[in-house]
């Protein structure tokens, strides 16, 4: 537990700050582009390289790889079978990225044709999102190898540098914005900022892998790029990725799916969705990935091991982790939604009325957040096992529900009711993980941790009890000037964290020895067999 808390500390602190960086951006973003053409095209530029890296890097790869490296490092072979399988892997993953990549760039007119059609009822709106995205998309090959490398890292307890690669990520395209609003100055042509955008996020990808590279240098780490050779480490590990891709690719053609109906939608809803998006992104970054990340390698060496018992134990403590953190999250931000959205995001082109829809938005979307982040969780207990198969059933299914789902909403309720879908069935998704989970035997809900949960729930009605009855409060200061929308979200936050630990306190939600090692100043080294 106290190396599980340790880790998670690591990852969500880092991925914290990357996720304030990113709200600055977003925040950024909808004051000089608003929730236009421009914003419109360059956010479908950014969705496709972010998405096959989701789905290739961070996906199929990361799940795949990090088990069986982990285990070559902890064999027999030590450090040097580690660094040859290393070395294969890198030097056939190059060149594969390389090839999709130009292949994909040479395609996009059709790619951008299949999720936006309806850009071209917008003139020029098509053209410029076909031309954005191909200035985006080779951040895909440099993000993948960014991901291999965390995973080295990641296999040997080094959390921070992964961790801190997207920071890099936010803060070149903040740049991008200020320099394409300077470039743009009194001209109101979005175009131009648009474009120092996308070409920022290339340049991002390129001081992340540089990063990455002189961390995997300072950790004694020695890579080579050789003439690609398919060893039967290499052919094993391509076999564990293709029904990751799979289960993974079902995950992403989800996103795909949405992105089709919001692109059908009034102009500006892909942009509103994405920015909303952002806030449901701050907990699930910071908890779910945080968690995700740490548990993978911890839960691979248990089970390699023959400890199920610790597996489960790890398993539990991450689960009750998350509902301590996410539930609270998800309350406050749907209660909070307008404030918000009214403080951070509406001003310059971003108007009001643009405001009260992505309050709405950002309501549906974290109706479903528990679900993303315990299915975080949930997923290592089959990643560990190298069972890449099973999560590629849940996620078909959840993938029906959302199309079904679509179908009926998107017509009746616009992008709140897309929202609203996507939440539902990430739920189904969970619900699915559990189920089997549960029945081979890998994780079992205990009795303990229901209670413990049950408590949760109640210091989370104390709050939302406490939040609802402050907003209308401060209403009138949400959308004043700089201070007095700082005053009165920090009210707001103060408010809400205040009365849910000190009701989680009361009625014994927070679990003693977490709380210790939550709030110990210097964590002790974890054991080296952890």
């Amino acid at each position: 537990m106290s190396s599980l808390v340790k880790n998670v500390g690591t990852i969500g602190g880092l991925t914290l700050v990357s996720r304030i960086f990113g709200f600055v951006r977003d925040m950024l973003l909808a004051r000089v582009l608003g929730a236009g053409l421009a914003a419109d095209a360059f956010q479908l530029a950014f969705i496709l390289p972010n998405t096959f890296r989701r789905l290739f890097a961070e996906g199929a790869f990361s799940v795949a790889f990090v088990p069986m490296y982990s285990r070559a490092l902890h064999g027999e072979g030590g450090e040097g079978a580690a660094d040859r399988f290393a070395n294969d892997v890198l030097s056939v993953f190059l060149w594969a990225l390389l090839v999709f990549s130009g292949v994909m760039m040479a395609a996009m007119p059709g790619v951008v044709w299949v999720l936006a059609r309806d850009y071209q009822d917008v003139p020029g709106k098509f053209e410029l999102a076909v031309f954005l995205s191909r200035v985006t998309f080779p951040y895909l090959a440099l993000i993948s190898l960014v991901a291999m490398l965390s995973g080295l890292l990641n296999a040997r307890s080094r959390f921070a540098p992964g961790a801190f690669a997207p920071v890099l990520l936010n803060i070149v395209l903040i740049g991008g914005i200020l320099t394409g609003a300077w470039l743009r100055g009194d001209s109101h042509n979005d175009r131009i900022v648009a474009l120092a955008l996308a070409i920022s996020v290339s340049l991002a990808g390129v001081a992340q892998l540089a990063y990455l590279w002189w961390a995997v240098r300072r950790a004694g780490l020695k890579l080579h790029i050789r003439v690609p050779k398919l060893t039967p480490e290499v052919r094993r590990l391509g076999m564990l990725i293709l029904p990751a891709t799979f289960g993974a690719g079902i995950y992403q053609v989800s996103q795909f799916v949405d992105t089709f109906f919001a692109t059908s939608l009034p102009q500006g809803s892909l942009t509103l969705l994405k920015l909303a998006d952002r806030l449901n992104q701050m907990p699930l970054g910071i908890v779910g990935i945080a968690l995700g990340t740490a548990i993978l390698p911890m839960l691979s060496r248990h089970i390699h091991s023959g400890d199920a018992a610790e597996a489960q134990r790890l398993q539990s403590n991450a689960f009750e982790m998350a509902t301590l953190l996410t539930l609270p999250a998800a309350a406050a931000l749907a209660i909070c939604a307008p404030a918000f959205t009214a403080a951070f995001f509406v001003g310059g082109k971003f108007t009001a009325a643009d405001g009260a829809i992505m309050a709405n938005i950002v309501v549906a979307l974290v109706a479903g957040l528990p679900a993303y982040v315990i299915v975080k969780i949930l997923n290592p207990g089959f990643f560990a096992r190298e069972d890449t198969r099973t999560p590629v059933w849940t996620a078909l299914a959840a993938l029906i529900v959302n199309i079904a789902i679509n179908l009926y909403v998107v017509r009746r309720f616009g992008i709140v009711g897309l929202a609203g879908a996507t939440a539902a069935s990430a739920t189904i998704n969970c619900l699915l993980l559990y189920a089997i989970l549960h029945r081979r035997g890998w994780f079992r809900f205990t009795a303990k941790l229901g209670l413990r949960i049950l408590r949760q729930l109640v210091a989370v009605a104390a709050m939302s009890a406490l939040l609802w009855w402050l907003m209308p409060l401060l209403a009138a200061h949400y959308s004043g000037g700089a201070f007095e929308r700082a005053w009165s979200l920090s009210a707001l936050v103060a408010a809400g964290g205040t009365s849910f630990f000190a009701a989680a306190w009361v009625v014994g939600a927070l679990d003693k020895d977490l709380l210790a090692m939550l709030t110990r100043r210097r964590a002790r080294p974890a054991p080296a067999q952890e």
